[in-house]
């Protein structure tokens, strides 16, 4: 039996998109790790693979962003989207929801990304920062809308445009701009919300910290325009209930 706990949006011969819940990973980690959406595919592909296809996810969320993810069949397909992808011919955007007011509704942030432990002591192996020696780091970013919550704290949602594709770009950059997302254990309040997530799970005293209990990320749309293919996906429950 299929167990599909993703939504397929689009599919041909070649590609298929498929829109992941938050907290599913993509890649197994370990042989007797959770179900994946990697699992997943091979349930539902299993036709395909059968007879000389492969799957080969040509844009990769983290394990609690949630949207969108275009995923290639066969080898052809792979060797295409993959060059695009580098050549910056497919678009994405994503949808955050951050603390704060920022002034403009449409700003840019230009500054370059390394990993924070290749120039300073990180508890956090992944954990990625601002620095001028860094790989250069492109995002432009649109308000969507601003709002209050509990009479008085501020929170925008913002649409995310990255131009290149560094990890946790739009998280970093966000932080850096004084606007961290919602539930970002790692670039939030204090990176120690996500080493205590790791020893204790989530916690009341995390919670009241973060208010979710995951960063408020989601891969909204996809655009390959030079072969007239574009997909889009609204905000999902959690993130809807939070903005009110």
């Amino acid at each position: 039996m299929i167990r599909q706990i993703f939504a397929v949006i689009d599919e041909s011969e070649d590609w298929i998109v498929v829109e992941k819940p938050a907290h599913l990973l993509v890649h197994p980690t370990k042989p007797d790790g959770p179900f994946t959406l990697w699992n997943g595919l091979r349930q539902l592909l299993a036709f395909e693979l059968a007879n000389g296809g492969q799957i080969s996810i040509i844009n990769r969320l983290d394990r609690e962003t949630s949207g969108l993810i275009l995923v290639a069949k066969h080898t052809s397909a792979a060797r295409d989207l993959a060059r695009w992808m580098q050549q910056r011919r497919i678009a994405k955007e994503y949808l955050a929801v951050v603390w704060g007011w920022p002034e403009a509704d449409e700003f840019a942030i230009n500054a370059p990304i390394l990993r924070q432990g290749s120039k300073m002591e990180s508890q956090i192996h992944l954990k990625q920062m601002v620095h001028p020696e860094g790989a250069v780091a492109v995002t432009r970013f649109r308000i969507e809308k601003r709002f209050l919550r509990s009479g008085s704290d501020p929170f925008s949602v913002i649409r995310a445009f990255p131009e290149t594709g560094r990890t946790h770009q739009i998280r970093v950059h966000l932080a850096h701009a004084g606007f961290p997302i919602v539930g970002d254990k790692i670039y939030g309040p204090d990176e120690e919300c996500y080493l205590r997530f790791i020893e204790t799970g989530w916690t009341p005293e995390l919670q009241t910290r973060l208010l979710l209990p995951r960063h408020a990320l989601h891969s909204a749309g996809l655009a390959i325009p030079h072969v007239n293919l574009e997909w889009r996906s609204d905000l999902p429950a959690d993130l809807l209930k939070f903005k009110g």
